[in-house]
């Protein structure tokens, strides 16, 4: 399973609308819009899991979606918040 990072995307895209759009490139098993977390609306981004993600990358990425030029990459995986990454790692090794 592949996961996507989608940004760029307009206001007021919903999770089905961006489903159907990944749904050219394979199945979609979820999709996960980005919400702020005071207010419960929908930002820019959001997150498409399937199985072949390789080709919705290459057929979506920098494509237009309302006039928004779409962002399309494999999403980095994520770390707990709070969380010691790799280039802090190697901060604290170099002192």
């Amino acid at each position: 399973m592949k996961r996507l990072y989608v940004g760029n995307l307009p206001p007021g895209t919903t999770a089905a609308e961006v489903r159907a759009i990944f749904t050219r490139f394979g199945d979609v098993a979820s999709v996960t819009l980005g919400t702020d977390r005071f207010s419960g609306r929908a930002k820019d981004f959001g997150y498409v899991e399937m199985e072949e993600g390789d080709a919705a990358i290459a057929g979506l990425n920098r494509t237009e979606l309302r006039g928004n030029t779409l962002t399309v990459c494999g999403a980095r995986p994520k770390t707990a918040v709070g969380a010691e990454t790799e280039t802090m790692s190697s901060r604290a090794r170099m002192k």
